[in-house]
């Protein structure tokens, strides 16, 4: 009787170390996805096309929005968004209202 609870007692940290791992890889992983996401290639080329993602986002849905709206509209990152919010306040097609964006 004690063999047996003994195998089982070993087969349970067996099970608890083996999940153990798999939780830290699958967060490894994770924040390996998260920092290459949040990196962007900046020229004018991209920050146009990001100036293009937000604006349009802004005509399409009517009032004033804030970054994070932005993003789940435009489907990029915040240092996207942030980076097409500064493109187009430089032009004057933006103002800020209450934390959030409208166009001018």
């Amino acid at each position: 009787m004690a063999r047996k609870k003994a195998t089982e007692q070993a087969a349970t940290a067996k099970t608890v170390v083996k999940k153990a791992a798999e939780k830290k890889a699958a967060e490894k992983k994770a924040a390996e996805k998260k920092t290459v996401k949040s990196e962007i290639f900046v020229d004018a080329e991209n920050a146009g096309f990001r100036a293009g993602d937000v604006y349009n986002a802004l005509h399409d849905n009517d009032g004033a929005k804030s970054v994070k709206e932005l993003v789940k509209l435009t489907g990029k990152t915040e240092v996207e968004v942030l980076l097409g919010i500064g493109w187009l306040l430089k032009e004057g097609k933006l103002k800020g209202e209450d934390g959030k964006v409208v166009l001018a």
